[in-house]
């Protein structure tokens, strides 16, 4: 069994409440499922809908085409009926008009209406969906008891009962073994991740779709004994980061573009600073305003030539649900090591799509402060909080550690001891002694995902939340044209991994770039670094996130 549903209607008809309950019925049964809504920047009207996809089998991204729309308005069948496949169904209420055998209707309002209570409509169409497909309620009351008082629990209950008799089992449902699996978004990862590295402080001013990060935390924030605050703008939430970095404990901001843009400077004043810091910057479509509620991998060559000036700072494009949570821990220990922000770049797809991963392994996420100890005044020395190093790196303690030590930071080109100068031989050595970072960094850098052929004729390139379309598109493709198509989908984009991309590349008869912006920004960033150049392009900009089949058509469509 492999389902593609689309639940559309307008916003406040309770799209989300039946999609998130029906997603942890189907969890609950041993499924894997890939949700994906797409929704306008409106609190009331407009059309949303929800995309749920689920197997027996991994399921790691969004389909074009649908097997059941379940519509809660006319407009819905009249934009999705094109993509319903010839066994598809529609259930829909017995308002909709709709000349078409597929068309199954129920009265789910009337129901609702009857029970007194017009929001259980969506219990009720659950109800026959789930009967649609052999299923039973089990786990639905505790999924509501834990979102409702008891006599909505109640109403809720029964209007599903109402729906579950209305109709006979078109299919029979598999037997599958009960799973620890999650269902997880990408930010709420990212929010896990930070807590499994020690985090301790988190600014932020809310802007979608970076929010959920901080609504996740705030959520968690007793049990982990973490700060959360909402700053008055982002300018102040960046440097409340930096400040509690300084004070000695792990600290992380997050935004979206627009927000992004006014912490650039202090992005800077922590790479002068030499004070870790942790970014998150969730992509939408810009400039300015943009699509608020849409995606779009845009922001890439703004993020990397953040604030003005030469800094050694590192940017991860997040993958997935899993990867988000990994290499978030990772950036911590990578931000204390250097000390340099690292900042993570998503975007409003994976940020709001929900995916059925495994448990995340604690023993995989290590802490380490590089911090150093009392060593660094042993014998009468004088503390240098920018010592020149060999590497670059100097002793890093936290201000009131060791009695009568200052600890000296400055926004100003400084010396060793943190001091303001001018002094042009002082000036040189400070950016020598940043740039220097850069060499150890770049041993520390993870190569691409290769996926596909390890020997590929066209070698397809991409970054971040593409992992997945990508891995599916490169699948059909090879089943056309086996062992054919291969992918490279980078992680660490800043610096750039240059060793495997180089070896698949000079192997390759074809290289082509995929991205969701309109400039081909990593082909781009490639050909600066190394020279490679590719030799066409799958490009989307429209606000909407590429599908597997859609990558296969565009590339076949480049390639003939």
């Amino acid at each position: 069994m492999n389902v593609n549903l689309l639940i559309g209607g307008a916003a406040g008809q309770g799209m989300e409440t039946l999609s998130s309950t029906l997603s942890k019925i189907l969890q609950k049964r041993g499924y894997q499922l890939f949700t994906l809504q797409d929704y306008m920047s409106r609190v009331r009207g407009g059309h949303n809908f929800f995309q749920l996809r689920f197997s027996e089998d991994p399921v790691l991204t969004h389909r074009d085409d649908l097997d059941g729309i379940i519509a809660l308005n006319q407009e819905t069948v009249e934009l999705h009926l094109p993509r319903l496949n010839p066994g598809g169904f529609i259930m829909a209420d017995e308002d909709v008009q709709l000349d078409d055998p597929r068309l199954i209707t129920i009265p789910a309002k009337r129901i609702a209406r009857d029970a007194g209570n017009p929001k259980v409509q969506s219990s009720v169409i659950l109800g026959a969906l789930l009967q649609l497909f052999g299923m039973d309620a089990e786990h639905l009351e505790d999924w509501l008891a834990a979102k409702f008082p008891p006599n909505v629990v109640q109403q809720n209950l029964q209007a599903f009962q109402a729906g579950h008799g209305l109709l006979e089992s078109r299919y029979s449902e598999p037997t599958l073994k009960k799973s620890p699996n999650m269902l997880i978004q990408a930010n709420e990862a990212i929010a896990l991740g930070a807590l499994a590295a020690g985090m301790k402080f988190y600014s932020a001013y809310p802007m979608t779709p970076s929010t959920s990060i901080m609504s996740y935390l705030v959520r968690k924030s007793k049990e982990a004994q973490v700060v959360v605050e909402q700053a008055e703008d982002e300018i102040a939430a960046i440097n409340m980061a930096i400040g509690a970095s300084y004070a000695g404990v792990r600290a992380m901001t997050g935004t979206s573009g627009g927000g992004f843009s006014l912490m650039v400077e202090a992005v800077g004043l922590a790479g002068i600073m030499e004070t870790p810091l942790v970014i998150a910057e969730i992509q939408r479509p810009g400039p300015a305003t943009g699509l608020p509620t849409r995606t779009e991998q845009s922001d890439l060559k703004f993020v990397i030539n953040s604030s003005h000036g030469e800094f050694p700072k590192m940017v991860i494009a997040l993958r997935h649900p899993e990867d988000a949570f990994y290499q978030t821990a990772r950036a911590f220990n990578l931000a204390d090591k250097y000390q340099i922000p690292v900042i993570l770049l998503g975007d409003q797809y994976m940020a709001d799509a929900v995916r059925t991963v495994a448990p995340f392994d604690l023993d995989r996420v290590t802490i380490d402060r590089h911090l150093a100890g009392e060593e660094v005044v042993e014998n009468g020395n004088v503390y240098k909080r920018y010592a020149l190093t060999d590497t670059g790196i100097s002793p890093r303690i936290i201000p009131g550690k060791i009695p009568g030590t200052m600890v000296n930071v400055d926004s100003d080109e400084h010396d060793e001891m943190g001091n303001i100068t001018e002094e042009s031989a002082v000036r040189i050595q400070m950016v020598h002694k940043r740039a220097r970072k850069w060499e150890l960094l770049k041993e520390e850098l993870l190569e691409p995902d290769l996926l596909g052929s390890k020997t590929p004729e066209v070698l397809l390139l991409g970054w971040g939340s593409l992992h997945s379309p990508l891995s599916e598109a490169v699948e059909l493709l090879n089943a056309r044209h086996p062992g054919k198509f291969g992918a490279l989908v980078f992680g660490d984009v800043w610096p750039l991994p240059e060793k495997l991309l180089r070896e698949m590349a000079g192997q390759a008869k074809t290289i082509l770039n995929v991205e969701q912006n309109s400039t081909g920004q990593l082909a781009s960033l490639i050909r600066e670094v190394t020279g490679i150049a590719t030799q066409g392009s799958v490009l989307k900009y429209d606000g909407r996130p590429l599908s597997a089949t859609e990558i296969e058509e565009k590339i076949l469509e480049v390639l003939s």
